[in-house]
C-alpha cells in the first residue's frame, strides 16, 4: 500500500511522523533565529560600506544557517550529534554544556517542544492532504519570525515574502479561499497598518510600527483572504495590549519602550486561518444577527 494511502488511513500516523518532524524543525528553528539576525547584520554592514565608499572590512570566516557547525556560545564545544537531539539531549545533559556547564537556555527546548505539538495539531486538525503540509510550512515561518520580532524587533523579508507569495501561488488553486481573495487579502492587509503607521506618525510625530508589520499583515491575507483581516487585528490587539501592559509592569519600562507586534499578528493570524469562520459565525449568534 502507498505510504499516502496509509497516512490517510491511518491519521494517528500522520500525526506522529508530524510531531516528530515538528521536533526536528524546531531544533533548526533555533538555528535560524540565532544565526539569521546576525547574517543580515553582516549583509546590511557590508551595503553600508560599499554605499558609503569606505574601506572594506576584513573577511570573516563563512557565517550561515550550516556553518560554522553548533557550538557552545561560551566555551566553544562543538556540539556532537547525540548532542543535538531535540528535548531528549536538553534533558540527557540535564539543561547544560557537557564541557564547561553552563545553562543550556530553555527557549530551545521550549522552541522544540512548541513547533512539534504545532506539527501534531495541523496533522490531526487538517488530516493528510495539502493543506496540513503547506499549514505546517506556514507555523513554521511564524514561528521563526515571531521569536525573530520577540528578541531584535525585526521580520526578516527573506522570511515574509517567500511565505507571502506561497499563499498567492497555493490560492490560485483555491487551496484556502480564492485568487482574487487572496490577492485582495494581501492589498488590504498592507495598507490597512500602512494607514495606520502614517496616522499615528502624522498625529505623534513617531513611527509607530514597522515595516515589517505591514508584510507580515499581507501574507496572512494572502493566505486566508481578506475575511480573516478583521478578526487577525481585532485578536492581535487585543493581546497586543493586554500583554503589553503586563510587561511594562514587570520590567518596570516607559509607554514609549517599543514592543514587537509581530508574535500577536502571527498567533492572532493563525486562529483566523484555522477557526475565523467558526469565531465570526459564534459571534453572529451571540449577538443575534444570525
Amino acid at each position: 500500500m502507498p505510504w499516502p494511502d496509509i497516512l490517510t488511513l491511518y491519521p494517528l500516523a500522520f500525526v506522529f511522523i508530524a510531531l516528530l518532524l515538528g521536533l526536528l524543525v524546531g531544533s533548526f528553528l533555533n538555528v535560524v533565529t540565532w544565526r539569521l539576525p546576525k547574517m543580515l547584520a553582516r549583509e546590511w554592514r557590508l551595503q553600508a560600506h560599499e554605499i558609503l565608499g569606505l574601506p572594506g572590512e576584513t573577511p570573516q570566516p563563512t557565517y550561515n544557517l550550516l556553518l560554522p557547525h553548533s557550538q557552545c556560545p561560551h566555551c566553544g564545544h562543538r556540539i556532537r550529534a547525540w548532542e543535538n537531539i531535540p528535548l531528549l539531549s536538553y534533558v540527557g545533559l540535564r539543561g547544560r554544556c557537557s564541557s564547561c556547564a553552563t545553562p543550556i537556555g530553555r527557549r530551545y527546548p521550549l522552541t522544540e517542544l512548541v513547533c512539534g505539538l504545532l506539527s501534531a495539531f495541523i496533522a490531526w486538525h487538517f488530516g493528510f492532504g495539502w493543506q496540513a503540509v503547506l499549514v505546517l510550512v506556514l507555523s513554521w515561518g511564524l514561528l521563526a519570525m515571531s521569536l525573530i520580532d520577540a528578541e531584535h524587533q525585526l521580520l526578516p523579508d527573506v522570511l515574509v515574502l517567500p511565505l507571502l507569495w506561497l499563499g498567492l501561488i497555493v490560492n490560485s488553486f483555491e487551496l484556502f479561499v480564492p485568487l482574487h481573495e487572496a490577492l485582495w487579502g494581501a492589498v488590504a492587509g498592507y495598507l490597512a497598518l500602512w494607514a495606520v503607521f502614517w496616522l499615528f506618525k502624522l498625529i505623534t510625530g513617531k513611527d509607530g510600527m514597522g515595516h515589517g508589520d505591514f508584510k507580515l499583515l499581507a501574507l496572512l491575507g494572502a493566505w486566508g483572504g481578506w475575511q480573516i483581516l478583521p478578526l487577525t487585528l481585532l485578536l492581535s490587539s487585543l493581546v497586543g495590549a493586554v500583554v503589553g501592559v503586563i510587561l511594562l509592569k514587570l520590567r518596570d519600562a516607559r509607554h514609549s519602550t517599543p514592543l514587537p507586534f509581530g508574535p500577536y499578528l502571527a498567533i492572532a493570524g493563525w486562529i483566523a486561518l484555522l477557526w475565523g469562520g467558526q469565531i465570526t459565525d459564534f459571534y453572529w449568534q451571540f449577538v443575534g444577527l444570525k
